[in-house]
């Protein structure tokens, strides 16, 4: 099918800021589709004729249904910026193939930003705040990291502002850039610790520049965060098994794990971590920890991590409903019955299952398994230097035997 999608990025220049290409496009076009706003910058332009001009519905997902129903027609569509970054495209992509659309973008608002401030775009993180939790920023707050963060209204500067104090980041400047490239573009600065301004443009990009409070470190996204990084009761995976643990999963950008028996969630946290992109699902049955997962998930930067109350076997119906995982990880349960024959029929081919138990009973289902299906194994002992009287000695932890395979 021959192309019959544009996807026109258009900034706060409005038309004047379209290419010669846009334009024709979007004269030629039958049918427009785009936020009112949008729509709105161009209405002066469009003759009076036959064209049909239709707003994004709510929610967005029946737009999406009507693109579709009108598959074939000249349709051009108006993002804002680039389409592709953080934008329209990158959803609508998910449906309709690219052999049937043309992307043209314009500038966009992390570029912008750039410009203005003087940053090199290779030294910025980037993310976006729109239809985001606010603690997804946590992830990328650490000491001297630049910022820039798509908002989603006019409150999200000053709801960055309280949590970079929150966390000790009081000194961080925060720079809002309003209406970038329009004529009402205006651009305001301050400390985190002062930030409280009211009248904020409703478009608006922030940039912070973190700035740590005395002795406030900031924490690593290398495996093994110190064990009170985590709120829990004591059913954690300590830092060093945990530091192995992940090294053995060894997570890619955009998989998923399972984890099993989460307690209070410092794997699968730790694995999102790794990667923006990598997701999970912990899955853990007491209320309490259940608890000390959400909270810990959102203090780390991973509020979009699932969680499914339960206990496995018994909520087999709801797993079978799971995206397939690329990894698991079971650190309690081992020795209920079908817990490592589920996991294990679930896992994709190829993917990794990794098994922590601290019990001689873990173990000899372990080994049972393990001439099942193979693998390897490996006994970790870790002790660490604690205090005896006034004097310093070794205090051993409890070994862990730990089972990798991968399903072939």
């Amino acid at each position: 099918m021959q192309k019959w999608l544009t996807i026109i990025g258009i900034g706060e220049d409005g038309i004047d800021g379209l290419s010669a290409i846009a334009r024709s496009v979007l004269n030629q076009a039958n049918i427009i589709m785009g936020g009112k706003r949008h729509l709105q910058m161009i209405s002066d332009i469009l003759p009076n004729d036959h064209r049909q001009i239709i707003p994004w519905k709510s929610p967005f997902d029946d737009s999406i249904q009507d693109i579709i129903k009108l598959r074939g027609q000249s349709i051009c569509i108006l993002a804002s910026g680039d389409p592709m970054c953080y934008g329209i495209g990158s959803t609508i992509i998910k449906y309709i193939p690219i052999d049937e659309i043309t992307i043209i973008p314009h500038l966009s608002a992390f570029s912008l930003a750039c410009s203005r401030l003087g940053w090199s775009f290779t030294d910025v993180e980037y993310l976006s705040l729109c239809g985001r939790p606010l603690d997804t920023i946590n992830y990328h707050i650490y000491p001297h990291a630049k910022l820039l963060v798509l908002s989603s209204g006019k409150n999200t500067p000053r709801d960055i502002a309280q949590v970079l104090t929150s966390r000790g980041y009081g000194n961080s400047k925060i720079t809002v850039l309003q209406n970038l490239g329009g004529s009402n573009e205006c651009i305001i600065s301050d400390l985190a610790a002062n930030c409280s301004k009211t009248e904020i443009a409703v478009l608006n990009i922030v940039a912070v520049e973190c700035i740590a409070n005395l002795g406030i470190s900031g924490f690593s996204r290398f495996p093994g965060l110190p064990d009170n990084a985590f709120i829990h009761d004591g059913q954690l995976t300590k830092r060093e098994i945990r530091s192995v643990t992940l090294s053995s999963l060894a997570p890619l950008p955009g998989q998923l794990l399972w984890d099993v028996g989460a307690g209070c969630g410092s794997i699968s946290i730790e694995w999102m971590r790794s990667n923006t992109r990598c997701q999970a699902i912990a899955i853990e049955q007491n209320p309490t920890r259940i608890n000390y997962i959400v909270n810990n998930a959102n203090n780390l930067g991973t509020p979009n991590l699932q969680i499914i109350a339960g206990k496995v076997p018994e909520i087999l119906p709801t797993l079978q409903n799971l995206p397939q995982p690329d990894a698991v990880f079971i650190g309690g349960g081992v020795t209920a019955s079908g817990v490592l024959e589920f996991c294990w029929n679930a896992l994709r081919n190829g993917g990794k299952m990794v098994v922590n138990v601290v019990t001689l009973e873990g173990e000899k289902r372990l080994y049972e398994w393990y001439e099942q299906v193979g693998g390897d194994f490996i006994k970790i002992g870790i002790q660490r230097g604690e205090p005896i009287g006034k004097f310093l000695g070794w205090k051993s932890m409890s070994c862990v035997t730990q089972w990798v395979g991968i399903k072939q």
